[in-house]
Parts: C-alpha cells; structure tokens; sequence
C-alpha cells in the first residue's frame, strides 16, 4: 500500500531528481564526487529538520534551489568532497554490507 505524497513531498522528490539528472551532465571522472556531493546533502538536511517543520523545509527548498543552479552551469566541471563526505559514505557501506 503506498501512501500519497503531500505537496512538498513532490517538491523534495522533484528536486532530487535533478539533482541527480544534474550528476549525469557533469565529466564522468567526476560524477563519482558530485554524486556523493548530493546524497550527502540531502541525508544530512533531511536528518536535521523535523517532518512538521514546513517552514525550515520550504526555507531548504529555497537554498538547495539556488545551489543547484549554481552548479548545473557547464562552467562547474567538479566540486569538492569533505572528510565528514567521505567518513558518511564509508559508514554507509559498511553498514551496507554487514547487513547482507
């Protein structure tokens, strides 16, 4: 049974598709990083705000908008992977793997 999704539920959704359609657009030497880039993005905003807090959620639709556009311009050709990005994928798929 699947549950309908409200408005911006579609909005978040909406948005992380391009975000990954963006990765798609990107040199193939570093879509690896632009990749991780925004899962890590989306994991780390999403766990930072309550469901209920329409306000907060509207306000990182708004700035995640922006980012975006920034870095679907061609002229963006790579971006830059933290240690807390690369520490969170490592974890990930460790934790990936023991549970299999």
């Amino acid at each position: 049974m699947s549950l309908k999704k409200s408005g911006l539920q579609k909005e978040v959704l909406a948005l992380y598709r391009r975000a990954l359609r963006m990765v798609r657009t990107k040199p193939v030497l570093t879509q690896p990083k632009f990749l991780l880039f925004v899962r890590y993005n989306f994991h780390t905003q999403a766990s930072s705000v309550s469901p209920r807090n329409v306000a907060a959620i509207e306000h990182l639709m708004r700035r995640g908008r922006r980012q975006l556009e920034m870095y679907e311009q061609p002229s963006v050709r790579d971006c830059q992977i933290s240690r807390a990005m690369s520490d969170w994928e490592q974890s990930r798929r460790g934790s990936r793997t023991t549970s299999q």
